[in-house]
């Protein structure tokens, strides 16, 4: 069904600057170039929380990733950034972007700091090192800033299509100590490959088995949702928990996979594909608004974080997806 006018009118009113830019965007098409977008888009840059973001970020790549769940890290806080709509030459940015790329593995993909220890592996203090659960959110966050064109970023794609296995991205890593989740090795990684598919998807080059990357990740995906009752590869389920809706992107969720899937015609002609879409729906109210089922308490001064009232940024995101469902 398409968007109610009366979600939209609530989305331009009580939604915060972010929201209403994206609303105006993604959901009515504005041009750039329109008053009414750009004033959005300036009170969003303008938002002291935006702001605090941005100078926090200046000291990439920052703190260790102890938990890729851990959504006050960096690596997330700059995803929300691309999320909602800043660009590489927006204030403060710029230092950020050049940092992110000056951190870059030999063989293409993306580092960040860590500090493991866990069962045999000790990395023995901070160091950089990626892992296919985080590098490719880093190449999807460089194309949102508008520097996907950068040659440093298609190495890093194509480091992703390189790890690219019939049944979609395994556990890998780099620099940890060969450090793997807890899994059979056989079995892709739903994380990984919900994130190389993100990527690949916005990534704008031409690369070598780009599209068969992205069809196999789609199905990977939709299998799993398929067979959700008798898989759990690397204990990513899709019950309960999964069906929550969450902001920011940070995890292996509903919200995150439709958003994702909504981007491919391909999934969204799949039969599947609209199951899972009909689970999103009927979480909505009469209204068709969405209310948070459960929230991360790094972003707690987010509307997106208050469990006792509907949100306009989860329904921003919600209604995004179904709409290019339609």
């Amino acid at each position: 069904m398409p968007i109610a006018v009366p979600i939209l009118d609530w989305l331009l009113t009580e939604g915060d600057a972010w929201v209403q830019y994206r609303t105006r965007r993604d959901l009515l098409d504005q041009p750039e170039s329109l008053p009414s977008v750009q004033a959005a888009r300036e009170a969003m840059l303008a938002d002291p929380r935006v702001v605090e973001i941005v100078a926090s970020l200046q000291n990439w790549p920052g703190p260790p990733l102890n938990r890729h769940k851990q959504a006050g890290h960096h690596l997330h806080r700059l995803a929300f950034l691309a999320e909602i709509g800043l660009r590489a030459d927006d204030r403060g940015m710029s230092t950020i972007v050049e940092r992110v790329l000056a951190h870059q593995a030999e063989e293409g993909a993306f580092l960040l700091r860590f500090d493991f220890k866990r069962g045999k592996v000790n990395t023995n203090g901070p160091v950089l090192a990626w892992m296919l659960c985080d590098a490719p959110l880093t190449v999807w966050i460089l194309c949102k800033l508008g520097v996907g064109d950068d040659p440093r970023v298609g190495r890093a794609a194509a480091h992703l299509v390189a790890h690219l296995r019939e049944n979609g991205w395994p556990c890998a890593t780099g620099g940890v100590g060969g450090f793997r989740g807890p899994g059979r090795k056989a079995d892709p990684c739903p994380y990984a490959t919900l994130l190389a598919l993100k990527a690949l998807s916005v990534y704008p080059g031409e690369l070598k088995n780009k599209e068969w990357a992205i069809r196999t990740g789609i199905e990977t995906l939709l299998g799993l949702w398929e067979a959700r009752a008798e898989r759990r590869p690397y204990l990513f389920a899709m019950g309960t928990d999964f069906r929550k809706p969450k902001l920011p992107l940070v995890w292996y969720d509903i919200l995150h996979i439709l958003d994702v899937l909504s981007l491919r015609k391909a999934a969204r002609d799949d039969a599947r594909y609209c199951q899972m879409h009909a689970a999103l729906l009927e979480q909505a109210d009469e209204a068709g608004r969405f209310t948070p089922a459960s929230m991360y308490r790094a972003w707690k001064n987010w509307e997106f974080a208050d469990k006792k009232h509907p949100s306009p940024a989860i329904t921003l995101i919600a209604w995004r997806a179904l709409q290019r469902s339609l």
